[in-house]
């Protein structure tokens, strides 16, 4: 069963920008750092940001300047802001805890760069 679910995907042009949110079971959110994690079309789903329980992120290179990330404890919420979007970051955006639970998946929430 699954524990997270994301949302605020869509299609959206080079250069634009999308907040996606994250949302998990109380006793999840507080126990855990989290992850944002996406899919590209026939890649292997890789981590895009890391959220400690108190807020602290990091970001590969990829997309580093690019995106930012924020969680917020009080409605075990977590939001992805992506800026400067570009079709390699065309993906199915995934959350989970830090280390990923494979029963923790969720739908992930497709987003779609191009003009």
């Amino acid at each position: 069963q699954a524990q997270f679910v994301e949302s605020g995907g869509g299609l959206v042009q080079p250069g634009g920008s999308l907040r996606l949110s994250c949302t998990a079971s109380r006793n999840i959110f507080r126990a855990f750092a989290m992850g944002w994690y996406h899919r590209a079309p026939g890649k292997q789903r890789e981590m895009v940001a890391t959220v400690t329980k108190n807020g602290i992120t990091n970001f590969p290179d990829s997309v580093k300047g690019r995106f930012t990330a924020s969680r917020d404890n009080a409605e075990n919420t977590m939001y992805l802001q992506m800026s400067n979007l570009q079709p390699e970051d065309t993906a199915v955006y995934y959350c989970n805890v830090i280390i990923p639970r494979d029963d923790y998946w969720g739908q992930g929430t497709p987003v779609t760069v191009s003009s």
